[in-house]
């Protein structure tokens, strides 16, 4: 086996008061691809930045062969004091390194080497980074979260990239997909050591719940002992003599290791905040369209969301993702066509760059507004303290400035101030980025269990094939296209075919829905019976249902404020049980008329087409 290009040896670090790194070792050889592991906040930043030598440690030894080189790609890219992208790229070579690789990998990334460092995206700054590092080909690779901010083009690229280069790559990512594609072995990072794994990630999940599970029946043996000790203690013979001496020591260091025993952290618990349920119908839009200048964004674009489903919105940066978002959800008024939002929305949205922290602000302010100690979830106060526990957050972290949180830290904070707000729409614009693996999954349970519906923006393909019912995917020039299942269901529709004449019919026992609506006509495949013509009594129902609907909501609305007083059941019960009754018709007549609707309007497309 060859000797290690870089070894990190008993590593000790203290960040504050408390020991982030106790002991923890990396050892990386020439070509392995390794990825490191572990909740947010335990070290694995850190590490790669001891790794690059741009950390300093209270103890332990690193180790690097000399003559290798080293290239460190840092979560946020720090490009200040260069005039051109391309001239911070290639302040990144060395003697000898090829300058003209530096513009060639600028361009693989859709750069052309001239944007000025001072106006970049997020995303644009990370492809910049990216070319920085990759450009002098270096021994080894350390590489933390260089899919964040990234698109799935840009993503399938690096992923292709990385894949044939001879380098050792040591990764950070959130990203299920590329760790399974290039890793070969995982390091661990738990309770500031590290345990290492010589296998692909595909293998980390049923590893890691073996040693928590072993870990627990140790602590639990330990346990037993202790409490043998102490009954022998009590009821034993006088531990004067020398042997019990001896035991009684013994006993001292049982208590001593059962304190210094850390097991596996607690979890993370989302739960989201209870709303009124919203109508059946979420979000229509008729021919909705919307340019920027000469730049088609939306063209003609006809869907409709239902209640409970989940949507993931897809496309390269640039695509109008944002834009769109922005459309359904009413924020953006198009340029021509028609968005018709559904009754009793409550809306709660998670935007991508964390802006709706104040970077100032303490942890427990954030999360409470300042006003006092308390944070009402579902109607129900609780203690800041209790509440930022769910999250993983200390009592110590309360007086915590925001502003020096980890990124993931900032992402678990803005889904507590989130998921606290009652709502029923759950707007998510990259809500991945920076989330350790096990908040991922905790997330996507709650997805799965969220009563509500989800608008998602997301570049992340497991977490997309995890938690939608269909895609939303930016076909260019405006034009979006609609696909039942995940992200992998699209691929698999896509390739079946033109994208552009794939219906984005569901199966029969689905909602219906439309997007971009394609011909019927016979010679794209589609059914060769007649469209069922609309009768008088069809037309008269589609134009005055929306005002009956618009009624029933208001009476809804009446109700509910009659039931909001907590006092109206004592002092008036029959009022009270009147409201209910009407609330509940209402409800019941709501959900048959916007069925009604729905269906005459699929009916009146049906023969436009035709």
């Amino acid at each position: 086996m060859a000797p290690p290009l870089l070894h990190l040896q008993d590593i000790r670090l203290t960040l504050g008061t408390a020991p982030l790194l106790t002991g923890a070792e990396l050892s990386v050889s020439p070509g392995e691809r390794l990825c490191v592991v572990g909740r947010n906040g335990s070290g694995k930043s850190t590490l790669l930045k001891v790794a690059a030598g741009l950390q300093p440690v209270d103890g332990g030894r690193v180790f690097v062969q000399p003559g290798s080189t080293v290239r460190y790609l840092p979560q946020e890219p720090d490009l200040t004091g260069f005039k051109t992208t391309l001239d911070y790229v290639e302040a990144g070579l060395g003697p000898g390194d090829d300058p003209y690789r530096a513009r060639y990998l600028l361009e693989c990334l859709g750069m052309t080497g001239e944007e000025d460092p001072a106006v970049l995206s997020g995303g644009e700054a990370r492809r910049s980074a990216l070319a920085r590092v990759l450009a002098p080909q270096p021994d080894i690779l350390l590489l933390d979260e260089p899919t964040n901010h990234l698109d799935l083009p840009a993503i399938a690229w690096l992923e292709q990239e990385l894949g044939a280069m001879r380098a050792a790559i040591v990764i950070i990512s959130h990203d299920r997909r590329l760790l399974e594609s290039l890793s070969r072995s995982i390091v661990w990072i738990d309770n500031g050591t590290t345990r290492r794994l010589d296998k692909g990630f595909a293998h980390f999940e049923t590893w890691r719940d073996e040693v928590l599970e072993q870990e627990e029946r140790d602590k639990h043996k330990l346990g037993r002992k202790i409490v043998m000790e102490e009954d022998w203690l009590r009821y034993g013979v006088t531990a004067r003599r020398k042997r019990n001496q001896k035991r009684l020591a013994g006993l001292h260091t049982l208590r001593k290791q059962r304190k210094e025993l850390r097991g596996a952290a607690g979890g993370v618990k989302l739960v989201a905040a209870d709303a009124e349920i919203s109508g059946r119908l979420v979000v229509v839009t008729e021919h909705v369209t919307k340019s920027y200048g000469e730049r088609p964004i939306v063209a003609e674009l006809t869907t409709r969301v239902l209640r409970g489903d989940r949507v993931g919105i897809v496309g390269p940066n640039g695509a109008g993702k944002t834009t769109l978002l922005g459309l359904l959800t009413g924020a953006l008024q198009p340029d021509s066509g028609e968005v018709k939002l559904g009754s009793l929305l409550q809306l709660v949205s998670l935007d991508q760059r964390r802006d709706s922290l104040d970077a100032r602000a303490t942890l427990a302010d954030t999360l409470t507004g300042g006003t006092s100690d308390q944070v009402v979830v579902n109607n129900q106060s609780r203690h800041v303290m209790s509440y930022m526990k769910d999250f993983l957050f200390g009592p110590e972290q309360a007086r915590t400035p925001v502003g020096v949180l980890s990124g993931g830290e900032r992402g678990r904070l803005t889904l507590a101030v989130a998921l606290a707000r009652p709502g029923n729409l759950l707007v998510l614009d990259e809500p991945t980025n920076d989330l350790d693996l096990e908040t991922l999954e905790l997330l996507q349970e709650l997805l799965a269990d969220y009563p509500g519906t989800v608008l998602l923006v997301s570049h992340d393909r497991d977490f997309l094939d995890r938690v939608v019912t269909s895609v939303l995917v930016a076909e260019g020039d405006g034009k979006w296209v609609e696909y039942a299942g995940g992200y992998s269901d699209m691929l698999l529709q896509r390739a079946a075919g033109n994208a552009e004449a794939i219906p984005v019919a569901p199966p029969a026992s689905t909602k219906p829905r439309t997007a971009s609506l394609p011909s019927t006509g016979a010679g794209q495949g589609g059914s060769t019976q007649p469209a069922k013509k609309m009768t008088f009594k069809d037309k008269h129902a589609l134009a005055t249902l929306p005002d009956q609907m618009a009624g029933l909501q208001e009476e809804m609305a009446r109700a509910q404020t009659l039931l909001s007083d907590p006092a109206l059941y004592t002092r008036d019960p029959a009022k009270f049980r009147k409201a209910t009754e009407t609330l509940a018709r209402c409800e019941k007549e709501l959900a048959a008329a916007e069925e009604r609707w729905l269906e005459l309007e699929l009916m009146r497309e049906e023969m436009e087409t035709r």
